[in-house]
């Protein structure tokens, strides 16, 4: 699958709610980074962040768009409330090895923009 159908599947799995099915799209060894927490690793650790956070919240992701550069998908989406944000996934072999999610209005630091391998915006673009 390219890395945009992926990522097409996986909006469809999210908005089911099942973190079962949510942690199959991900690699054993994944690496799942949020603004909000601490990088999240291994596929079992992924598995139980989407159970609590399915717990805790009725959650929907409305894909708005949906890039793609090589094994990169980038997503921008929103939410019914008005939250938004993008989606950046690395993928390989048909399963997410790093993605990082980015809210609306959030500061991500050089590291993020160096770990996802790019020079990020510049100072004057911020």
């Amino acid at each position: 699958m390219r890395p945009k159908d992926v990522v097409k599947a996986w909006v469809e799995a999210f908005n089911r709610g099942d973190p079962d099915e949510m942690a199959g799209f991900y690699a054993d060894d994944a690496v799942n980074h949020q603004v909000t927490r601490e990088p999240v690793v291994g596929r079992a650790a992924i598995r139980e962040m989407f159970a609590q956070d399915f717990a805790e919240a009725e959650m929907v992701c409305i894909a708005e768009n949906i890039f793609e550069d090589g094994d990169w998908a980038i997503l921008e989406w929103r939410d019914p409330l008005g939250l938004r944000g993008c989606g950046f996934f690395q993928i390989r072999n048909d399963r997410i090895i790093f993605p990082a999610r980015v809210l609306g209005q959030a500061v991500v630091p050089q590291t993020t923009w160096l770990a996802l391998g790019v020079n990020g915006p510049s100072r004057e673009t911020r």
